[in-house]
């Protein structure tokens, strides 16, 4: 499932927060790692650092995970021109399956911004993108549990879904916690004469929204087949991005997973701009799958 995965960097210690997380995927899945750096300033020939610096991580990374060939495993590549264009071009030329980047990385060797970055490869590429928040300051993270515990949100669609194999896959080989979650909004938009009004639910519908969700979480729980994943459920009920941003930090999520867009759910919210909302303003890794147009 995620043989290359790619990470770029920047030189700075942010955009090296998606390290740990590559490291863990290249030993869960036997795969190989590129360590791709894009030189966009003037003087960019005129720097060696760049590549002694991506070589120099290649190797202590080699060192770090735990793998028959960590030499074989690693490799260092640093290219010039438009970083959010190189790297969307070699994903395509590499058959690149995951795309492992910080959400930001200034003050790096070359200084660029990764969150412009990462936001203009999340909707260039096909491939999955695993986004690591970058906050204020540099956080410890744990190696082997930082997927312990999987966040899901779901609408109900089949688009919405989409993450779901990945997370299927992966909990099951490290025994993760999969909180499935589903958001029932509490009412819906009217057009009046006066404009639009948001008319809430009386309790009878609310009652059965609540069975449509608890009903659909149940079915998805049993269609995920794995032995060694805890899977739990739990449904919202307000705005969704918020309740997945607040549920995230209740539980202590680890991994948020979910697709670029959903439409036609039960309860008709747009996915992917759900999915932007969790990503600027969670705080949680989030696991982006882009759902195939039907």
């Amino acid at each position: 499932m995620f043989e290359q995965i790619l990470v770029p960097l920047d030189g700075s210690k942010l955009a090296e927060l998606a390290l740990p997380y590559a490291e863990d995927l290249v030993e869960v899945f036997d795969a190989h790692m590129t360590l791709l750096l894009v030189c966009d300033t003037p003087e960019c020939e005129q720097r060696p650092e760049h590549q002694v610096y991506t070589e120099a991580k290649a190797k202590q990374v080699a060192g770090e995970i735990r793998v028959k060939r960590p030499k074989e495993a690693v490799k260092a590549v640093v290219l010039k021109g438009n970083a959010a264009a190189e790297i969307v071009a070699y994903s395509g030329k590499n058959n690149v399956n995951l795309i492992a980047i910080a959400t930001h990385g200034r003050s790096g060797i070359i200084a660029w911004a990764l969150g412009s970055v990462a936001h203009k490869i999340l909707h260039a590429v096909d491939v999955p993108v695993l986004l690591v928040r970058a906050g204020g300051h540099i956080q410890e993270v744990s190696r082997g549990q930082l997927f312990e515990h999987i966040l899901v949100p779901l609408d109900g669609s089949e688009a919405g879904e989409a993450a779901l194999p990945y997370v299927t896959e992966l909990a099951d080989k490290l025994s993760s916690e999969v909180i499935l979650c589903q958001v029932v909004a509490s009412g819906r938009h009217v057009h009046t004469i006066g404009g639009l009004d948001y008319v809430r639910f009386n309790g009878h519908e609310m009652d059965k929204a609540r069975e449509r969700s608890v009903e659909y979480l149940d079915g998805v729980a049993a269609r995920m087949g794995t032995a060694k994943a805890t899977v739990t459920s739990e449904m919202r009920i307000g705005d969704p991005a918020e309740e997945i941003i607040k549920l995230a930090d209740e539980i202590g999520s680890c991994l948020v997973a979910m697709s670029t867009h959903g439409h036609s759910g039960i309860e008709r919210w747009a996915f992917g701009s759900v999915t932007d909302k969790v990503i600027h303003a969670g705080k949680t890794p989030v696991l982006v799958v882009r759902a195939q147009d039907t």
